[in-house]
């Protein structure tokens, strides 16, 4: 089973992306930021993070620069109201695979996600 982990400080939030993704049969695991969310991915592997980028502690920048340093491979969806473009490039130079604007639209991030995927899986 696919295992997605949803990064970001608003509850309200995780649980509309949660509820979303497991309707689609994805198993989800939350983070309210990007140091808790650190230690999630050895424990539980996720094979896809979405992230927010305004966030207290460690925001989706710090976070998406902490997982390069660490040469952690895992896709990576950046979901914010944050739509400069600026922001966007530099999410993308980061490593970001996709990125996406709040707020969360099941029709744009279920294509998102399943693209990120090994073909066969997610469908």
């Amino acid at each position: 089973m696919t295992t997605i982990l949803i990064i970001d400080d608003s509850s309200f939030q995780r649980t509309i992306i949660r509820k979303t993704l497991t309707s689609e049969g994805y198993r989800c695991i939350e983070a309210d930021n990007g140091r808790v969310a650190l230690g999630l991915i050895a424990e539980e592997q996720p094979d896809i993070i979405i992230v927010d980028l305004l966030m207290p502690d460690m925001d989706g920048i710090e976070f998406l620069t902490a997982i390069r340093e660490k040469k952690i491979s895992i896709p990576v969806i950046v979901l914010t109201s944050d739509i400069q473009d600026a922001t966007r490039e530099k999410c993308i130079q980061l490593g970001a695979s996709s990125f996406l604007n709040k707020p969360t639209r099941a029709d744009e991030l279920i294509p998102a996600i399943r693209l990120l995927l090994p073909p066969g899986e997610g469908e």
